[in-house]
């Protein structure tokens, strides 16, 4: 079978695997040095105590430091151009496990004798491997594609074209295949499952806006905190943790009668929050994060938007230090009443 057709086939059970990873436990096929049917991936996703872990081919996330709740969300990289990997190499099959997997294709002809009788060669007759390799069972793995999950559908998936090899247990993998799991990759597939709170911003005064009055703006500093997902290979020992800490919020008022504060409609952060608290009587001031509107919402409002930037880094396997990414972005929109200020004739 070409390698697209079996990225195909990959494709289709991971997004049937989603599908049953609704429950407590989830599980399809195989991961190398598990129990399974050796055929093309696994997800499991259990809690054990608080802690929330999930398998999802050869990866392991553990998500026991991400963000929780019903508003969290998954960031959005700030750079147009760049998406974690849609699908990689990693360990798939051991020596048996890849006869097991490919004996009854060439058994049932549906890949044509041609492309058969050259699989055999290659892994049963001593092309490039003998008897699958079996002489050299636990000393190394062989290694296939995983479409990453949720990506299945991007033309990126496709791009695993390379036919199974094997690899020894400490070596690297060959140099020509880019898409050979890294630690840097695992970061980056780690970002993919960050989650954050959501964005609602406290407003104050309380009520009803003004116009011509300026709102205070601020995060409760409680609920943003950094977050973090770690992903790993253990067959390979190596992890990477992806980091995700608050860096700045912006405000889009929803009109352009309005003003920001600051101008620039960036609240960076300060300390271990961004904006301050409104205080009684200090409906006058100017807040260090915040917004004035120029003209009332008639008998409608305004869609402001607060959208919070996250600084996203990772340290992992074999780096000295915190590594940067993209940072990512999360924000939802509030709807906003603006009234003129009523005056009083005596």
């Amino acid at each position: 079978m070409p390698a697209v057709g079996r990225i195909a086939v990959g494709a289709t059970v991971i997004a049937a695997v989603a599908v049953l990873a609704g429950g407590p436990a989830a599980r399809a096929d195989f991961v190398p040095g598990g129990n399974g049917t050796g055929s093309e991936t696994q997800a499991e996703g259990g809690r054990q105590g608080q802690k929330l872990t999930s398998t999802a081919g050869a990866v392991v996330f553990d998500r026991d430091k991400n963000g929780s709740g019903g508003s969290v969300g998954p960031v959005t990289s700030a750079a147009s151009n760049w998406t974690p990997p849609a699908c990689y190499y990693a360990p798939k099959y051991t020596p048996e496990q890849l006869e097991k997997y490919l004996t009854p294709i060439w058994e049932a002809g549906s890949t044509g004798y041609e492309w058969d009788a050259e699989r055999r060669e290659k892994f049963e007759g001593g092309g490039s491997y003998k008897d699958f390799n079996k002489d050299k069972a636990g000393e190394g793995y062989f290694w296939d594609s995983y479409v990453t999950e949720g990506r299945e559908g991007d033309p990126g998936a496709l791009d695993c074209t390379k036919d199974i090899f094997w690899v020894d247990t400490g070596d690297a993998p060959p140099p020509d295949i880019p898409q050979a799991i890294t630690p840097e990759m695992l970061a980056q597939l780690a970002y993919a499952e960050i989650r954050v709170p959501g964005t609602r911003v406290e407003l104050a005064p309380e009520g009803t806006m003004k116009v011509n009055l300026p709102t205070w703006a601020w995060l409760d500093a409680a609920r943003f905190k950094p977050v973090s997902v770690t992903a790993s290979v253990p067959l390979l020992q190596v992890e990477a943790t992806t980091t995700a800490e608050p860096l700045s919020l912006r405000i889009e008022p929803g009109t352009p009668d309005a003003a920001t504060y600051p101008a620039s409609g960036v609240c960076e952060l300060n300390g271990d929050r961004i904006g301050e608290p409104y205080v009684k009587g200090g409906s006058d001031e100017t807040p260090p994060c915040g917004v004035r509107y120029l003209r009332s919402s008639g008998d409608g409002s305004y869609p402001l938007r607060a959208t919070v930037t996250w600084k996203i880094s990772w340290t992992g396997t074999g780096v000295d230090g915190a590594q940067p990414l993209p940072d990512g972005e999360f924000g939802a929109g509030q709807d906003v009443i603006v009234q003129e200020i009523q005056s009083v004739n005596r």
